[in-house]
């Protein structure tokens, strides 16, 4: 169970993305080096472009293809710490295996890669999911790290690709993990680091990795957009429930996952807590001056007294990590913030 505190150098997988980026930030305005691994050069022109003022704390690593044997094996050399965020996230996949296998051979790669050439790597924290914990429930139920979302790996495996696209993903996630697990058991003995899983629920929050238009937009973020816009407008879909975490806060996890002894080894769920679509278009309503002209009201109030069913046991993440979540009216401001920033109107 080793720690890794700066300035020691850490890998960040998919060090593009909407996670990642943030992850970065936060491991270098700890001070530590970095090296992003992206899919090719141009993938990381705007990382070196934001975080210029680091200079050479960071540096990039070209891996074009995650599900290649070998692929990590340069890039986890000389580094004490990886930062695995790499894995696609959205729901429109028709066949199965497009989401199962990066997310599986992306995390079993990175890890085989860590076993022959990272002889300095402590530890290898990896971005799970809320969607790897929890499964089919009636009534109000508590999942915790204890529990696993076999169900949708079942599913898709007697289903294929008339799955749903949601379930698709759970099971990418689930069996992501569970490989990284039984890869950690079946090499007791001979490998020199440790792990530690990172489950977030919803993650919402500002970007601040590359986009273009709104319409690149990373799947949660859209979700947010499509609230504030008026396509989510039945009252089914504004009280439809879930729980969420901002970005800010899953990056600072990654970080304190790091650096916390007691973390090695640990499942870590990371959910601020639950909410309802409502409970957006209530915050963005409240901004003063007004954003935008049109914010749908729906049921003003609503989610005050929402009997939520589906709840998480964070008690493992508030004694090892200790941290400090953003509040939800936060990042329901910075969103909007954001989505004006970058030209949106009704």
């Amino acid at each position: 169970m080793s720690p890794v505190s700066a300035p020691a150098k850490a890998l960040v997988t998919g060090a593009n993305g909407y996670l990642a980026v943030w992850v970065v930030r936060r491991l270098l305005e700890a001070g530590y080096s970095v090296r992003g691994a992206v899919r090719s050069e141009s993938k990381g022109a705007h990382l070196k472009k934001i975080f210029a003022a680091y200079g050479d704390k960071l540096e990039l690593a070209i891996v074009e293809d995650i599900t290649k044997d070998g692929a990590f094996d340069e890039a986890v050399q000389g580094v004490e710490l990886v930062e695995h965020t790499a894995s696609p996230f959205h729901f429109a996949a028709n066949d199965p295996d497009e989401l199962i296998i990066p997310a599986v051979r992306g995390t079993t790669s990175v890890l085989e890669s860590v076993k022959k050439y990272g002889s300095s790597v402590k530890r290898v924290v990896i971005t799970s999911s809320i969607v790897a914990v929890f499964g089919p429930y009636t009534g109000s139920v508590v999942f915790d790290e204890s529990n696993w979302n076999d169900h949708s790996v079942i599913e898709v495996r007697e289903k294929g690709a008339a799955a749903g696209g949601y379930t698709k993903y759970q099971a990418s996630k689930t069996l992501a993990e569970k490989a990284a697990w039984a890869f950690v058991d079946q090499n007791k003995g001979r490998i020199s680091f440790d792990i530690v899983t990172i489950n977030p629920p919803w993650i919402f929050g500002p970007p601040i990795h590359e986009l273009n238009s709104l319409d690149q937009l990373n799947t949660s973020q859209s979700e947010i957009l499509d609230t504030i816009s008026g396509k989510k407008a039945t009252k089914a879909d504004l009280e439809q429930e879930g729980s969420w975490v901002d970005v800010r806060t899953v990056a600072a996890a990654h970080v304190a996952a790091a650096q916390k002894a007691e973390a090695g080894g640990q499942r870590i769920i990371t959910s601020t807590g639950t909410f309802i679509w409502q409970d957006v278009l209530d915050v963005a309503n409240a901004i003063s001056p007004a954003p935008f002209k049109n914010i749908p009201k729906g049921s003003p109030g609503a989610g005050k007294t929402f009997p939520h069913t589906l709840l998480y046991d964070t008690s493992r993440e508030a004694r090892l990590l200790g941290l400090t979540h953003v509040p939800f009216e936060q990042m329901v401001v910075d969103s909007v913030a954001d989505f004006k920033a970058r030209g949106y109107s009704q």
